[in-house]
């Protein structure tokens, strides 16, 4: 079923497993990292199986992009949703009614409205798989009340198997998806949460604007995600790029839904569309080629981070996740935690989350180590694809200048935030500074050795080492964090290493030097001729428009990409190709062959050198 529908020859990592576990009747929590194969680890079994496989997913163009994609693959496949016509609507209960169904895709709101479950009593079901499961889960990133419905399955079918799938889950969340519905007699499975082909860059923010353009200069005609905190900040985004030359477009809650849904509809099916949004954008977006994502302020947690970050690169080419973050980010995010009216033990979780996303940006190794260590998982060796690997930082003696750092905050009186202590330690001429008489204080302009980014890198450090602590009240003050090992360090008992930025001017030189460290995209059709594989993508856009489909759902680039390495002359031969089932076999494969034969005739008929 795998080589014949979907055009693989080999199950990756876990899924066979699942699969033979599924078809022999067992439920499962499934957690595997975006672009690992979670889809098939319950389309494989829907179709081996006899009867309906309902799948329930939080999203509309998460359903609408899978329903197409399994068409074109030649399975019978439809979607329940809000946006359905009447006409369109009665066709699907049509097709429920007489059994013409392999995978009926439905919302949790959906699933639970009317009378859908009683009529699917009535139909010989094969599995319920339940997508983005970490929704069900009020201690996770992105909890959905509307997902707590689902434990109606297990009363009302038990003997039908249930599939829970994430790519995101820490192992308190994981306990709570087991519960909430009714795993505990399956299994647990558990792939890796390594993306090895995404690259983790990391920056200390200076002008975020500048460097994000810097950055994109690598990407060009490619598509990306930037995620902002705010609505205006989305907007204010989206027309920096666009004026840079950038395809861009905004996507936020404040959007009416007419604009909002042609930003989606124009991402999902043009080429080279940078959208900026806010975190409301991205749950469920099933589009292979994104090639980079990029965070211009910090997101809410490291578990958010890395469900927006696997966003990218699920076709398993390189990829880039880039963010910049600066000492004004934290304030802001912990006081959305204080002003959020949860309750005091969610609050307490919720600053425990940002402390651990504090302590990835602040950490001086490997940024891979760090996020699967916090995702439950270990990882030997430092992974060589982030910034810490690429460009490791000499550690210096910072010793002295911590004792500065900590003298200032605590003659400050351990309530004022970073750039007030900055501006002290630099002997800053501020209005604010002279009034409260902070320019008569002993550590007044003692710390000119470092420049001001240099000063807030060393805080920031200095509080995720446990030196330096936020004020509780949420208004982003610092004091002393554990007093002795504050005591021990002023005593000169203790030497502190720790890596510095270059100075500002060197900062400056470096952005301008590259394009941020960024993989080249070409590289991720390494081994194809360029003309041959901008031909097949041409040629995929032509299909794909003619259909209204995105072009994903034609082909994914991986597949594209071993077309034009390898320039299968038969139709056999191209049946070998990863992705393309006998269905796409089919309905292609001539006019792939006709599109490779045209190059190669061009491509003789050049003259020689």
């Amino acid at each position: 079923m795998l080589r014949k529908v979907f055009g693989y020859d080999a199950f990756r990592g876990p899924q066979q497993q699942i699969v033979e576990h599924v078809i022999a009747g067992g439920s499962a929590l499934v957690l595997m990292p975006t672009g690992g194969g979670k889809s098939l680890c319950y389309q494989v079994p829907a179709l081996c199986l006899p009867g309906l496989a309902v799948v329930i997913s939080p999203l509309i163009a998460l359903m609408q992009d899978q329903v197409e994609a399994l068409r074109q693959a030649g399975v019978r496949a439809a979607a329940l949703h809000s946006a359905l016509n009447a006409n369109d609507s009665a066709a699907v209960w049509r097709d429920l009614q007489a059994d013409n169904l392999d995978l009926l895709y439905v919302s949790p709101e959906r699933l639970a409205a009317g009378d859908l479950l009683d009529r699917l009593g009535q139909r010989k079901l094969a599995l319920f798989a339940i997508d983005e499961a970490h929704c069900v889960s009020q201690w996770g990133h992105d909890f959905r009340p509307e997902y707590l419905q689902l434990a109606v399955l297990a009363q009302r079918f038990p003997s039908v198997p249930r599939l829970a799938l994430t790519a995101t889950a820490d192992p308190r969340t994981r306990a709570e998806i087991v519960t909430r519905l009714a795993l505990e007699q399956g299994r647990v499975f558990t792939a890796s949460f390594d993306r090895p082909n995404i690259r983790y860059l990391v920056r200390s923010k200076d002008d975020a604007k500048a460097q994000l353009l810097s950055f994109l200069e690598a990407f060009r005609g490619e598509a990306g995600i930037v995620y902002a905190r705010s609505r205006s900040r989305v907007d204010q985004y989206a027309a920096h790029l666009r004026a840079a030359g950038h395809d861009a477009v905004a996507y936020h809650a404040g959007l009416e839904a007419g604009p909002r849904a042609a930003a989606l509809d124009r991402f999902r099916r043009d080429a080279g569309v940078v959208v900026v949004a806010t975190i409301a954008f991205g749950m469920g977006i099933d589009k292979p080629d994104v090639r980079f994502v990029a965070h211009v302020d910090l997101p809410k947690s490291l578990e958010a981070y890395y469900q927006e970050t696997g966003r990218a690169g699920r076709d398993g080419l390189a990829a880039v996740a880039w963010m910049v973050h600066g000492a004004g980010d934290v304030p802001q995010l912990r006081r959305f935690i204080d002003d959020s009216g949860a309750e005091p033990a969610q609050k307490r979780l919720e600053h425990g989350k940002l402390e651990a996303l504090i302590g990835f940006t602040e950490a001086a190794g490997c940024r891979r180590q760090v996020l699967l260590a916090h995702l439950g998982e270990t990882l030997a060796l430092p992974c060589g694809n982030c910034d810490r690997c690429l460009e490791p930082q000499e550690r210096v003696d910072v010793t002295v200048p911590a004792q500065k750092a900590l003298s200032a905050v605590f003659r400050t009186g351990q309530r004022f935030g970073a750039a007030h202590v900055v501006d002290v330690l630099l002997g800053a001429d501020t209005a604010r500074l002279r009034s409260l008489g902070h320019q008569q204080l002993s550590v007044y302009g003692i710390g000119k050795e470092l420049d001001q980014g240099q000063w807030r890198s060393l805080l920031r450090q200095l509080t995720a080492e446990g030196l330096l602590e936020p004020v509780p009240d949420g208004h982003g003050g610092l004091r002393w964090g554990s007093e002795e090992p504050v005591r021990t360090l002023l005593r000169g008992e203790r030497r502190l290493e720790l890596p510095l930025p270059p100075p500002r001017k060197e900062r400056r030189r470096a952005t301008a030097r590259s394009a941020d460290g960024a993989s080249d995209p070409s590289s991720a059709g390494a081994g194809a001729d360029a003309a041959l594989l901008s031909a097949l993508k041409d040629w995929r856009r032509q299909q794909a428009r003619e259909q209204a489909v995105p072009p994903y759902v034609v082909f994914h680039d991986r597949t594209l990409v071993e077309l034009a390495a390898s320039q299968p002359g038969t139709l056999s031969a191209l049946a070998g190709i990863s992705g393309i089932g006998s269905a796409k076999l089919e309905r292609y494969g001539e006019a792939v062959l006709a599109v490779l034969a045209g190059w190669r005739n061009a491509d003789a008929a050049q003259p020689g050198p």
